[in-house]
């Protein structure tokens, strides 16, 4: 019997581009950076923060236009259980969306790594 990936990555599509974070789940250690608050909980959720600039920051095709966004500290929070994590992750990568002018509610889906190689390379703002 091979091991249970513990990491799930919550995937997200929205206008013409997409994004993933992810959550760690209990015994599974989230990375640490300069910075990173303890988050002293089972699940775990890290994932990029990103707005539109008029100039700097990274381009991004979307199925409106070309835009560009730029990039905050990750987004760490700590949570009791999983389905209050995956809530909260969608509604911080709704957010997202809306904070670079993409309005179309976002198609999900939940993913381990193992089977998700291809979200690392389609994911256009932030791989968390």
């Amino acid at each position: 019997m091979t091991p249970r990936e513990l990491m799930l990555l919550i995937c997200s599509l929205a206008g013409g581009t997409g994004t993933t974070g992810t959550l760690y789940e209990p015994d599974e250690t989230p990375p640490s950076y300069s910075g990173a608050p303890v988050v002293p909980a089972p699940y775990v959720w890290v994932c990029d923060g990103f707005y539109r600039v008029e100039s700097g920051g990274q381009k991004l095709e979307t199925d409106q236009d070309t835009i560009r966004v730029a990039f905050e500290r990750p987004t760490v929070r700590g949570f009791a259980g999983p389905q209050e994590a995956i809530a909260t992750a969608k509604s911080h990568i709704r957010d997202q969306f809306v904070r670079i002018g993409i309005q179309a509610d976002p198609d999900f889906y939940i993913d381990t790594p193992a089977r998700a190689s291809h979200v690392q390379t389609e994911s256009s703002p932030g791989k968390s």
